[in-house]
């Protein structure tokens, strides 16, 4: 939570923002993907600690200082376990609410039979006085977003109680998984609950790199996230193409409205299973953007100083 002397809530409690050092602000540490229909991944793939751990503190020995952690209830947000981890790791972590998107949403959850309102006051009640009894408060309200590339009234819901929730307590929205051209639907909405846009980000932006397309989501107030980097090793035509987007958008002026991130949530993303681990910004694609003569201020500005005014609103 945002507070006035500009401090982020962590598992562990305030931090003042600029503590934060080098962020990842999308990624998911605890993650359970398997109940969804579709999903291929192995149950429980997230489950070992000592593999969480040497994941995570191989990112911190490369300088990294903050995980934003953007699972929630219904992908396996774990509170408890983030705690263990930042202490044992000295990464901080803030850790997102909400609800994910249509198909993970859980029975439970009776997502499409409670109004906004009452969604609302849940995350508000989380968001104040910690998840359960743990005490342990969220610092962001996502991931939360649309299964298809349209939005479902469920997840209009969803994204209602998200902004009524940041206008009460001042954390910001996101990311918000838009796959496709889905993302103005969703801002459409949280326009109409009057969200300060400035504290929006929209993740998954290279899934449709037209630019276009992103100059009209910029033209909103809104942050982009560029969060797969990573997950298109061995496809350099087209990791060229994005960092070549990313290079366009910064010469427009753009650079304040960027982030980048990784968004682990697979298996064969980690290290230990020949995937590119939560380093591949600091190994590989930022020296490719330094390559495309992006100045170092500039990276500076995307991954340090971003994140934190999308987060604590400074």
């Amino acid at each position: 939570m945002t507070s006035e002397t500009g401090a982020v809530m962590t598992v562990r409690g305030p931090v003042p923002a600029q503590e934060l050092g080098f962020i990842l602000p999308h990624e998911h540490i605890y993650c359970k993907l398997r109940h969804a229909d579709y999903r291929y991944d192995v149950p429980d793939q997230f489950g070992d600690e000592d593999v969480m751990a040497e994941e995570v503190s191989a990112f911190a020995e490369l300088g990294g200082g903050t995980i934003f952690e953007l699972s929630v209830p219904d992908n396996g947000r774990a509170p408890e376990r983030l705690v263990a981890l930042s202490e044992r790791t000295g990464v901080h972590v803030v850790m997102g609410c909400g609800w994910y998107r249509a198909n993970y949403y859980l029975p439970e959850e009776r997502i499409d039979r409670r109004p906004a309102d009452e969604l609302a006051e849940e995350l508000i009640r989380e968001i104040v006085d910690g998840v359960g009894d743990t005490g342990i408060r969220p610092g962001v309200i996502g991931e939360v977003g649309s299964e298809k590339t349209w939005v479902s009234p469920a997840e209009e819901r969803v994204l209602r109680a998200a902004a009524r929730a940041h206008k009460a307590t001042g954390l910001a929205v996101g990311a918000l998984h838009a796959v496709g051209p889905v993302a103005p639907e969703q801002l459409t909405i949280l326009e109409e609950e009057d969200v300060d846009m400035s504290r929006v980000a929209v993740a998954h932006c290279e899934t449709y790199p037209h630019l276009e397309y992103l100059l009209g989501l910029l033209r909103r107030g809104v942050y982009l996230m560029f969060d797969n980097c990573g997950q298109y090793r061995g496809m350099g035509q087209f990791e060229n193409r994005i960092l070549d987007l990313i290079r366009e958008l910064i010469d427009r002026g753009f650079e304040d409205r960027l982030m980048l991130s990784h968004d682990i949530c697979k298996f064969g993303q980690l290290r230990i299973h020949g995937g590119t681990g939560f380093v591949y910004l600091q190994e590989t694609f930022l020296p490719a953007l330094a390559g495309k003569d992006v100045p170092e201020a500039t990276i500076a500005t995307m991954t340090r100083d971003n994140p934190r005014r999308w987060l604590a609103g400074s």
